[in-house]
């Protein structure tokens, strides 16, 4: 699975203005809909959903980098979107630093296979600190688009 199978570009967000854990989701969450791959009324449910995925344990992996997640009834196909956050973001975090890269992803209940080859890739490519040094500089949508691209193509994990 790549990048572009489930990163919607038009919700990618190169400088969050959010400061904590619930405010980077719902912003996120709101630029999924703002790009029109998720329905308003659906805003609410999918936030307390991975804020409740979040209550059983932070997915903040360590090295800046979070991957909230869930899956809700209101997505017929596996969607997502990154953020990246200048300041960072207390994420209680396994290693206890703040986060700078999130990817969000929300998948349909009827479709764990595709839920779990996303984190599989997500946490691959997370793993190249290339990767992750180029995204945490990224202050475009293009630059992050670009990045994400030549990840697909295996441009930086051998």
């Amino acid at each position: 699975m790549k990048f572009a199978d489930f990163i919607s570009s038009g919700a990618i967000q190169p400088q969050l203005a959010s400061a904590d854990k619930e405010s980077v989701i719902r912003e996120l969450v709101q630029s999924l809909v703002t790009s029109g791959q998720i329905a308003e009324e659906n805003t609410d449910g999918i936030i307390k959903a991975i804020v409740k995925r979040e209550e059983l344990g932070s997915t903040g992996i360590g090295r800046g980098i979070a991957v909230p997640h869930t899956k809700h009834p209101s997505v017929d196909k596996l969607i997502g979107t990154v953020g990246v956050s200048v300041e960072g973001v207390d994420f209680n975090s396994l290693d206890g630093d703040k986060v700078n890269l999130f990817f969000l992803l929300i998948s349909p209940p009827d479709r764990p296979g595709d839920h779990l080859r996303a984190l599989e890739n997500i946490s691959r490519q997370l793993r190249d600190d290339m990767f992750c040094k180029f995204l945490k500089q990224s202050k475009t949508v293009e630059d992050i688009n670009q990045l994400l691209e030549e990840a697909d193509n295996n441009q930086f994990v051998s």
